[in-house]
């Protein structure tokens, strides 16, 4: 067996990671027992059993089935502490990973009601990144997203928002939830507000619908990272576009296949991608609910696609490149990814 790193020591950033799908199954147990969230039996199967529930995303019924797990954890999260509990938690799991830097995705309005108000859950929020930050050493920043299944004059709001608290840890924008409802350019307005504002534009594309999707993003939303993306594979010369103007795309293999994108992990296009030179940043998206973190990413592009430590190093590398980390962090990682290369394999 050839020998190989530990990629869990090989530093890296996690551009693609939603606030409520980080939760470790056990504190959302625990919150729902606290609270007396009556969970949905396939849900408390999966967190006890370990085993991440039987999900497929591929028609509108299998993503509602999914949408009613996703907001029934959520509403396990009720106060600022449950918050703070989260936020830490997310960064220590991010750390054994060998996360140097993490762009967490939320959308407020879904904690607003629970915590005051839009400005009040962004604070809360924004509170317990700062608190982890500096209790855990980890770089940590937010992206504030808006659901296109929402109006886009929510989107607006939401943009104005995030351009507002840019100097209090929002560095980007997105676009989430099911990219089959919302056509991108009826959001254009808001993503002009934040890319105006100075935060990148990260939208969901490429995922559910096929390349069209990810054009969209670009020529609508001019998108400098895609959520997703894999699709952007089936045309060879939208991948050319992507690889031209070095727009990262955030691949998320465990997810892909757990939503029946793609059937196996060898059918995630990440050989295809990667070597048509288009950046990629692999994510774990929702661990909550897909099982896997962000080295196990990592682990699925060595063992079934073939990348090699050097080629994994290269990943390690492109994530960090994709990110809005400051120039010193990036450059302290893409070091610490050279000192990885060097050590000896086991």
């Amino acid at each position: 067996m050839e020998r190989v790193r530990d990629l869990s020591e090989l530093p890296k950033a996690h551009l693609h990671l939603h606030f409520t799908g980080s939760m470790r199954p056990g504190t959302v147990l625990e919150l729902a027992d606290k609270y007396g969230v009556r969970l949905p039996e396939t849900l408390t199967e999966a967190l006890t059993s370990g085993e991440p529930p039987k999900l497929r995303a591929t028609d509108e019924r299998g993503w509602f089935r999914f949408q009613r797990l996703y907001d029934a954890a959520r509403s396990c999260l009720r106060e600022p502490e449950d918050i703070q509990r989260l936020v830490r938690e997310a960064a220590e799991e991010d750390l054994k990973d060998g996360s140097g830097w993490l762009e967490i995705q939320v959308d407020p309005t879904s904690y607003a009601p629970r915590l005051g108000g839009l400005l009040p859950a962004l604070e809360v929020i924004l509170d317990a990144v700062d608190t982890t930050v500096r209790e855990t050493g980890l770089g940590m920043r937010v992206l504030v997203a808006a659901n296109r299944m929402k109006h886009p004059l929510d989107a607006r709001t939401l943009a104005r928002l995030a351009v507002r608290y840019a100097d209090r840890g929002v560095v980007g924008f997105g676009l989430s939830n099911d990219e089959r409802r919302g056509m991108a350019r009826d959001f254009d307005r808001a993503f002009a507000i934040a890319r105006e504002g100075g935060l990148l534009s990260a939208p969901h594309g490429g995922e559910l619908t096929g390349p069209a999707s990810v054009r969209d993003c670009l020529d609508d939303l001019h998108a400098s990272r895609i959520g997703h993306g894999v699709r952007a594979a089936e045309d060879p010369r939208l991948l050319k576009r992507l690889a031209d103007r070095e727009v990262t795309c955030e691949v998320c293999p465990a997810s892909n296949v757990a939503l029946g994108v793609y059937e196996k992990p060898e059918d995630v296009p990440l050989r295809t991608l990667f070597e048509a030179g288009v950046p990629m940043a692999l994510g774990a998206d929702d661990p909550l609910l897909f099982g896997s973190r962000l080295a196990a990413q990592y682990e699925i592009a060595r063992q079934h696609h073939g990348f090699t430590d050097a080629e994994l190093a290269e990943l390690a590398r492109q994530s960090v490149r994709g990110s809005a980390a400051p120039e010193d962090v990036k450059a302290r990682l893409l070091a610490g990814v050279d000192d990885w290369l060097t050590r000896p394999a086991v």
